[in-house]
């Protein structure tokens, strides 16, 4: 019973021993593992910081084009940039206008003059004055006109085609010179700024006493910017008054084309004194 206790003793403080080990053993493994994982984590975030750094750059040169466009109209200098962006809206303004006006004064022309062939083949020229009235557009005013005078000859009804078919272009492109004066206007103040920023440059090279980048850096910001913005602004208006002059073109032609229809028309079933 003795030797009993004595080997249960003996394994008692083996185990307890052994337990001791163990247990330093794990906490020798659990600092360095400690360790370990810390370097590993500063190591990470060395690696990772740049990363972290350049995100935001990329965020920002994703974020928006607008957010980049307000920050360079104010480091631009809000006087000279404003001017630009006058010259933008009211080219606009009057570039709408025009379209708007346009799109309005275009009919089927086709169909117009085959409704007032159909009315004058009859002799009903009361009929054809009707369907000119009805339709919106200078192609049919210029139709009116040539019916109501049509008991003068077709001399007097030719000029009178001409003459109001004058009067209508001019309508058509009534406010482009607006526009035009916005397209040179935009890239004038441009290169106002542009100036402006060199004198800007020079007085602080003057005050500083040195041509350093840094001392220039912000009047020749301010001088390229205004230009930028300048012809951006300029090529915008372009592209819209280069659109209006097609249309106007185009509905041109088609008076000039119903005109000689409708003299044609007039001589063909002899309405003509």
């Amino acid at each position: 019973m003795k030797k009993f206790f004595a080997v249960f003793a003996m394994f008692g403080i083996l185990s307890f021993g052994l337990t001791q080990t163990v247990v330093a053993q794990d906490e020798v493994a659990a600092q360095t593992e400690t360790v370990d994982s810390a370097a590993v984590d500063s190591a990470a975030v060395e690696e990772t910081a740049p990363a972290e750094e350049v995100a935001p750059v990329e965020e920002e040169e994703v974020v928006g084009m607008h957010k980049a466009l307000k920050t360079k109209f104010i480091e631009g200098d809000a006087s000279f940039m404003s001017l630009v962006a006058i010259a933008l809206v009211l080219g606009l303004a009057f570039c709408i206008e025009r379209i708007i006006y346009l799109s309005l004064a275009e009919v089927n022309t086709k169909k117009l003059m085959a409704a007032i062939e159909a009315a004058l083949a009859k002799g009903d020229v009361e009929g054809a004055k009707d369907i000119c009235r009805n339709t919106r557009g200078p192609v049919a005013s210029i139709c009116y006109q040539g019916l109501l005078r049509i008991d003068e000859g077709i001399d007097v009804v030719e000029r009178s085609v001409v003459s109001y078919g004058g009067v209508q272009s001019a309508a058509l492109e009534k406010n482009c010179s607006w526009v035009t004066l916005f397209i040179a206007m935009a890239p004038s103040l441009g290169f106002l700024g542009t100036v402006i920023g060199m004198v800007m440059a020079f007085d602080d090279i003057q005050k500083a006493g040195d041509i350093s980048p840094t001392v220039v850096a912000g009047g020749m910001k301010v001088a390229l910017i205004t230009t930028i913005f300048g012809i951006i602004v300029a090529l915008v208006l372009q592209i819209f008054y280069n659109f209006i002059l097609s249309k106007i073109e185009a509905l041109t032609t088609d008076m000039e084309d119903s005109s000689i229809t409708l003299l044609d028309l007039i001589m063909k079933y002899n309405l003509k004194k």
